[in-house]
This record gives C-alpha cells, sequence and structure tokens, in this order.
C-alpha cells in the first residue's frame, strides 16, 4: 500500500468514504472502481489508483467489498482516533461548528470555544463551553489540545494563531479570509469560503454563456 499521497489524492478520499457509507445504508455489498468514478464523474483509473493507497482489497471482476472499503479508508484516514480541538470566535459560525455532530464520524471532537465577548463566555452550545481567550493557553494544556479552529474576523486571525501556536496545537483549521504565519511544525489548513464562492459563481455564469 501507498504510504505516500498526494494532496489531490487526500481531498477525494473522504469523498469516496462519503458515497460508500451512501451505498453501504442502500444495502450494497460490492462495488467497482468503474461504478464510483461514475457515480462522481471522475476517470475510473484515477479513483482505482486512489483507493490503492489507502486499500488493497479490490479483487478483479470483483470489485471492492464496501464494509472492507469503508474500514480501510477509515483507518488510513485516521478517523478513529479522536482528535480533541478548540474553537477560536463563538460568533455564528464557530457556535455552528460547535453544534455539528457529523464531526464525530471523522474523529474530530470539538472541546470548547473561546471569544473576548463577555456576553457569551460562560455559556455553552451544545454542552460544550465558551471560556473567555485568558483561558486558551491553560485549557489547551489540560485537555491536551491539539487543533485550533478559527472563525475570527480576518483583522484579528493571526493573534488568534499565534495564541495558539504559543498553546501549543500542532494544526489548525482557518475559516478566516486571510493568510496565516505560523512556525514550519504547525500546519495549516484554509477553508477560505469567499474564494469558494467566486469561483463556484465564475463557473456557474460559464456555463450560462
Amino acid at each position: 500500500m501507498n504510504t505516500k499521497i498526494s494532496k489531490r489524492t487526500l481531498n477525494r478520499l473522504p469523498v469516496y468514504l462519503s458515497l460508500l457509507r451512501e451505498k453501504q445504508r442502500e444495502g450494497i455489498k460490492t462495488i467497482s472502481a468503474t461504478a464510483i468514478a461514475n457515480m462522481l464523474n471522475l476517470n475510473h483509473v484515477q479513483v482505482r489508483k486512489d483507493l490503492a493507497c489507502a486499500s488493497n482489497a479490490g479483487k478483479p471482476k470483483v470489485g471492492y467489498e464496501v464494509e472492507v472499503l469503508i474500514r480501510d479508508l477509515v483507518d488510513f484516514l485516521d478517523y478513529n482516533s479522536v482528535k480533541d480541538a478548540v474553537v477560536i470566535g463563538a460568533g455564528d459560525l464557530g457556535k455552528a461548528l460547535m453544534g455539528y455532530t457529523g464531526f464525530a464520524s471523522y474523529g474530530l471532537n470539538i472541546n470548547a470555544a473561546f471569544d473576548i465577548n463577555e456576553d457569551i463566555c460562560g455559556t455553552t452550545v451544545k454542552g460544550k463551553p465558551i471560556y473567555h481567550l485568558s483561558k486558551l493557553a491553560e485549557v489547551c494544556s489540560n485537555k491536551n489540545i491539539h487543533i485550533g479552529i478559527i472563525t475570527t474576523p480576518a483583522s484579528v486571525a493571526q493573534q488568534a494563531a499565534d495564541m495558539l501556536v504559543e498553546a501549543g496545537v500542532l494544526g489548525i483549521w482557518n475559516f478566516a479570509p486571510t493568510s496565516l504565519k505560523v512556525p514550519e511544525t504547525v500546519i495549516v489548513q484554509n477553508e477560505n469560503m469567499a474564494t469558494s464562492l467566486a469561483i463556484l459563481s465564475n463557473r456557474i455564469n460559464e456555463m450560462n454563456k
């Protein structure tokens, strides 16, 4: 099994997993790379290569056992191990992420959120506390937090990132529309919704020409 994997392949594996779980709920027992490719509008050779990175369960003329392939993908993506995280910025987006129960399927557990708004500090979302930002280092240390999620305005995102790095996080999931500067030992995954919307709008306009 190939342990080296491109970012594009890594981006596709959760999509395959989501489809496979859907097919499992429908009672499908086996599935081919070609069938997966057709349902996702992808090239079947690419799908086969992608899946080979995570599983060697494919059989000629049979395809993959859905249950086995799901298990292999979950193991490869490390969704079985719980990764504790905190949110900085308990506004609408931050609270929505705190309340989203689907993260459990991917091994992500949001422990708490932090904000500077005294009106919401001390409250909870789905039983998860919102602390004042001054408590960040203490909570991260006590709960062994390794992932920080930034949902602040862009103007204070770098400050939030600096505090997370100081608190010992290893990865940052950044929803603020700005680039962050962090040490090489910290991984940043940006989710720029403004950029995604611009791409979506552009493609719609192109299709309507």
